[in-house]
């Protein structure tokens, strides 16, 4: 995030009394490493409170203030506990609330994750949703994998599945976090449980780095059948963003000025469109996905576009993409 190259696009929020509520964002309390900056709750607030009507938000998992010591497998449920005064402090300010909070816990200790999710249950003060375990591993070494190095067929580890199994029985959610070429393991993974709503991050994550730059066209032909099917399972739900991210291959953060809505609608929005289309916008939330999607595009830039793109649809329609379905999906 370069908030001095940001702030070279500049525009009004549109339609600043249409409520949103964010369902993705991260914080961090230090930078990690050269990757990502420092972004705490003043930070979210300086993005949330900067012309669109952000009401609330939802904390997605992202390996932060993990506990240093104690059980190895407990140890993410510091993110949870740190995350919790965060919310608290932002339940006592101005601006949008920190609604919900999904953390991390390893699936693969099968039977042994309820312990885990129980922790992060006691630590959340009435927020902790769910997890997302990241699956994202391409055997290219140019696509980055996450910290937790996670084997190539993770979704389906038998382990894993039971794992999953326990998720559902204590009614919690799981945030899908792969690439397009692993979106058949979501499908699988849907179709075996259906009893967890099970959340699609970032439209799928179409790639267009490393083997994937410069066959947009070939991308999108292998992503578009698993999307279709993972659309006809009522178990799914579609986070409609992550497209700021460079991993994507758009190469809009190499430009002289960061992106106008227009020109952002211009790249994605046939795309985004097409992922409303095919799961309805009663199982659509928009995200932004920040800090990650700002090294792309601002935040009011951001929303602007998501308004644009769902201009057509009813006022009902937009309340569900823009608030409706978040509020649903994390019982906020």
């Amino acid at each position: 995030m370069d908030r001095t190259w940001l702030s070279r696009t500049v525009e009004v929020a549109l339609e600043p009394e249409l409520e949103i509520v964010d369902p993705h964002h991260h914080l961090w309390s230090e930078p990690v490493g050269d990757r990502y900056p420092r972004y705490d709750l003043a930070d979210l607030r300086d993005d949330t409170g900067a012309g669109h009507n952000v009401v609330a938000t939802v904390f997605i998992d992202c390996s932060s203030n993990y506990y240093t010591d104690g059980p190895e497998h407990l140890r993410p449920v510091g993110e949870t506990a740190w995350t919790a005064t965060r919310a608290d402090e932002s339940d006592r300010t101005p601006g949008a609330r920190i609604a919900a909070i999904v953390s991390y816990a390893d699936l693969t200790l099968g039977e042994g994750v309820e312990e885990v999710l129980q922790a992060h249950v006691a630590a959340g003060g009435g927020r902790f949703r769910g997890i997302r375990h990241i699956g994202a591993w391409d055997a290219d070494e140019r696509i980055a994998r996450s910290s937790r190095n996670p084997p190539p067929d993770l979704y389906a580890m038998p382990s894993f599945r039971t794992g999953m199994g326990v998720l559902g029985r204590l009614g919690m959610t799981f945030e899908a976090w792969q690439y397009h070429p692993q979106l058949p393991e979501v499908v699988d993974l849907a179709r075996a449980c259906p009893e967890v709503t099970i959340i699609v991050n970032h439209i799928g994550a179409p790639l267009g780095i490393g083997p994937y730059a410069d066959r947009r066209d070939e991308v999108m032909a292998a992503w578009r059948p698993p999307m279709e099917q993972l659309a006809a399972l009522p178990n799914t739900v579609l986070k409609v963003g992550g497209i700021g991210m460079t991993r994507y291959g758009m190469g809009l953060e190499r430009n002289e000025n960061p992106p106008t809505s227009d020109e952002l609608l211009a790249v994605w929005g046939d795309t985004l469109s097409w992922c409303i289309e095919q799961w309805g916008p009663e199982r659509c939330m928009f995200e932004s996905n920040f800090p990650v999607d700002a090294d792309s595009v601002g935040y009011v830039v951001l929303w602007n576009a998501f308004k644009k793109v769902s201009a057509r649809y009813s006022p009902a329609e937009r309340a569900a993409l823009f608030a409706g379905t978040a509020r649903r999906v994390y019982s906020i």
